[in-house]
């Protein structure tokens, strides 16, 4: 949710979809509620706050509903979130994914041309060995990596200014050493962040030039200079021409 606030800062039109079914929370984090609109009754607006397009299956159920659905259901759920909001020109879809990877990421690789996944982790090791399988199982569908996020990365306490690493360290960057990939940042675990977030007013919109601020938007200049340069097509490169006395 920050990172997509962090590219909307920058200036990009950004839809933010929460894919999580079974345990939606963008409505809460972005203080939205209520249902969306439609003008033609077969598709959805997004709702709208902080400058981000938002959708997600929260906003058509009662807050207090389980969803108490099989696979196939989900899946279907997905489908008509993705394909009928109405988005208005993004420049970025960002897609919240719950942890794991089952029906909703293979759903997503299968039918969705996905640009790429950024991987959140702590740097705990059985943290990692879950964000371990996300990474490889994006590969395996062919998604390509845009690189890592290490979340809850230190504690510094508000009363004293001791840091300690709860989590353990650095275990973010030695997964991108095994794997090849950009470690895109790092994150402190800060109450601030969990109250905003609660708030409806995230950290990116309540504290715009704060220092946990900063590094979302830093993370989220890389993650647009990787899709960047993923968009880059060199295939009609102007060929050579040499011009030869016969």
């Amino acid at each position: 949710m920050n990172l997509a606030l962090a590219l909307a800062a920058e200036g990009a039109r950004v839809g933010m979809l929460d894919a999580d079914i079974y345990g939606p929370s963008q409505p809460t984090m972005l203080g939205l509620s209520g249902n969306p609109d439609s003008e033609d009754g077969k598709t959805m607006k997004p709702l709208v706050n902080h400058g981000l397009q938002v959708m997600s299956i929260g906003f058509l159920i009662d807050a207090d509903t389980p969803m108490i659905w099989r696979g196939p259901m989900v899946t279907q759920a997905l489908d008509q979130l993705l394909h009928q909001t109405r988005w208005d020109n993004l420049d970025y879809l960002v897609i919240d994914l719950p942890p794991g990877t089952g029906d909703i990421q293979l759903t997503l690789a299968q039918k969705v041309p996905v640009t790429g996944a950024v991987i959140v982790t702590t740097p705990q090791d059985i943290a990692l060995m879950d964000a371990r399988k996300g990474l490889k199982m994006f590969e395996k569908v062919d998604v390509k990596i845009i690189g890592i996020v290490e979340n809850m990365s230190t504690h510094i306490c508000s009363k004293c200014g001791h840091e300690e690493h709860i989590f353990g360290a650095g275990g973010g960057e030695k997964m991108c050493t095994d794997y090849n990939t950009e470690f895109l940042g790092s994150l402190p675990l800060d109450i601030r962040i969990r109250e905003q977030a609660d708030s409806g007013e995230p950290t990116v919109v309540s504290d715009p030039d704060g220092n946990i601020s900063k590094v979302y938007k830093q993370i989220a200049r890389r993650v647009a200079v990787k899709i960047a340069d993923m968009a880059q097509d060199h295939s009609a490169a102007f060929p050579k021409i040499v011009v030869q006395n016969t």
